[in-house]
């Protein structure tokens, strides 16, 4: 009994319309993502090929699924507790083996790799589960579903280690697949079955927090790369104005994912009556395109630094154009998904870095990023002034 009280105190309480603050250690942790992110940024600068990208994509969905994995469980356990925190130091170690072998994940260090994302999450839910009171049969049953699909999953990561080549890359797609169908089908196993919604309850403004905070790690560290490429450059007027360019990019993408979304976000998923539902659909999967546009941006931040001028390589205008327009798209579905319409100024800023695709191999580097620079200021300045229009009109009537 004594067991089960403890465990029952590592639960937060989840009180409707309230908003549990980010903790410290939780910030502590997300710093390795800092790491991981500039090492997935890098091994794609490095490895910009048709095989390269899909390698990076593979590697890149499985940084953010161990990530979010996380974010839902220190929902709903306390981490100001020791045990938890303790998994979360944990986590850490495990997170800087994964950062470390991502730039030769494919190459000599794969199973370093399998084994320390396997290990990640098998072990952050093995804890989840022990640390669920028995009475709390909903939630135990949830963690027993989750924990068999990665069991699953976890098979297919150390079998690709163990391989090379395609194989290698074939076995890891399977997993990474399975693991992404895995919350559409709401864990399924046999005997009990499907998760129920209900069981998916979450303290909604800690859920958008957290995941606002992984993408200020992106854009924080496209931001500490180009200043580190700049300070290394000559300071020539095309530099400084690419510089420039990117900083202000970064800004602009900040600003459209900030402004207005994420506090729309926080305050629909807290007063949601399916605050699951909602954080599985707009925080877990729409989350993605965000977070890889940001990336693929820093991409092409540190290729136009390095090479202002020019003939613009097919490299460059795929991450200079590709980014924001990831990017765009995975900020419209959330925007929708919390917001119940497709945002005009997104629609229109995603068919403007098409229109600008087709002249981009005629421009210089720095000439396409300062264009699809001025697009993303186009689209937070349209953003911020409609929906200011809007909550006028709203007042008046």
């Amino acid at each position: 009994m004594a067991a089960d009280n403890s465990r029952g105190a590592m639960f937060r309480v989840i009180v409707p319309n309230q908003h549990s603050r980010v903790t410290n250690v939780e910030l502590f942790f997300d710093l390795v993502f800092v790491f991981a992110v500039t090492q997935v940024s890098h091994t794609l600068l490095h490895h910009f090929t048709p095989l390269g990208a899909v390698h990076v994509t593979v590697l890149f969905l499985a940084v953010w699924w161990v990530w979010v994995y996380t974010a839902w469980v220190t929902n709903w356990l306390n981490p100001e507790l020791t045990p938890v925190r303790v998994m979360l130091f944990l986590m850490m170690l495990g997170g800087l083996v994964l950062s470390t072998t991502i730039p030769t994940a494919f190459e000599g260090r794969g199973l370093w790799f399998a084994i320390a994302y396997a290990a990640m999450q098998l072990g952050r839910t093995a804890f989840w589960l022990f640390a669920t009171p028995r009475h709390r049969t909903a939630v135990r049953h949830n963690a027993i579903r989750i924990l068999s699909w990665l069991s699953i999953s976890a098979v297919l990561w150390i079998a690709g280690g163990l391989s090379e080549g395609e194989t290698r890359l074939w076995l890891w797609i399977a997993a990474v697949t399975w693991e992404y169908v895995s919350p559409a089908a709401r864990f399924w196993v046999p005997k009990l079955g499907f998760s129920s919604v209900e069981a998916w309850a979450v303290e909604g403004g800690h859920m958008a927090e957290r995941c606002s905070l992984f993408v200020i790690i992106a854009l924080g560290e496209a931001v500490v790369v180009n200043g580190a490429t700049f300070a290394e450059l000559e300071w020539t007027a095309d530099n400084i104005m690419a510089f420039v360019s990117a900083l202000v990019g970064a800004i602009a993408m900040w600003w459209v994912y900030f402004h207005k979304g994420a506090e729309a976000g926080s305050e629909r998923i807290s007063k949601s009556a399916e605050s699951g539902r909602l954080a599985r659909l707009a925080y877990t999967y729409l989350h993605t395109p965000i977070i890889a546009g940001i990336i693929l941006t820093a991409v092409s931040d540190e290729l136009v630094l390095k090479h202002p001028t020019g003939h613009s390589d097919m490299r460059t205008v795929l991450s200079t154009i590709g980014g924001p327009l990831v990017f765009l798209i995975g900020t419209i579905l959330f925007k929708h998904a919390i917001r119940g319409f497709l945002q005009l100024s997104h629609g229109i800023g995603i068919m403007l870095l098409l229109v600008l695709w087709w002249f981009a191999a005629d421009l210089p580097p720095l000439w396409l990023s300062i264009a699809s620079t001025v697009i993303m200021i186009v689209v937070a300045v349209w953003e911020s002034v409609s929906l200011g229009a809007d909550r006028e009109e709203a007042k008046e009537h």
